[in-house]
């Protein structure tokens, strides 16, 4: 499958084609919130970002800045070639619970020691994830975490037909 055509970014922003692979892992200054279930239930000035060609970033938040209660064990697992094996999260707000919606690396590989006791959240069973002041639109597709803000551009991987990329 061809490369597709990234778009130019304007000021401010950055295109996914020029993040590198492997991916890097990035501090992140701004606030970052989690609702679900009508609650905040994580709010953090600690993130950090992982930045990978054709995906817009993924945001890792402190476990520590979720509420009590928030995050659970769930089935499943997966292997990142980069950042090695992940295990997956139930996560709860008010008296809802979006199954399996988050996930973390305890013992990330060498270079992504920055993501222990971190943890990324898919934004679509969100009620609202927040980068600033500004509510992110999920990475397309259902398998990818990436968050899309106004300060990226795509195309980004994620949509059908867009595995090969």
């Amino acid at each position: 499958m061809r490369r597709p055509r990234p778009l130019m970014p304007s000021p401010g922003q950055e295109s996914v084609w020029d993040y590198p692979r492997p991916p890097k892992v990035e501090r992140v200054a701004a606030r970052i919130t989690v609702r679900l279930g009508g609650q905040l239930i994580a709010d953090t000035r600690d993130a950090v970002r992982v930045l990978e060609t054709s995906h817009p970033p993924v945001y890792y938040l402190p476990i520590a800045d979720f509420t009590a209660g928030s995050l659970s064990d769930a089935p499943g697992s997966s292997f990142c070639e980069f950042k090695g094996a992940a295990r997956y999260l139930d996560v709860r707000g008010g008296a809802q619970t979006a199954a399996g919606a988050a996930w973390n690396y305890p013992n990330p590989s060498r270079g992504f020691e920055m993501l222990a006791d971190r943890v990324a959240v898919y934004a679509g069973p969100m009620d609202e994830c927040t980068v600033g002041d500004e509510v992110v639109t999920p990475q397309p597709g259902g398998f990818y975490g990436g968050w899309v803000t106004s300060t990226v551009v795509g195309p980004f991987k994620g949509a059908p037909g867009t595995l090969g990329w």
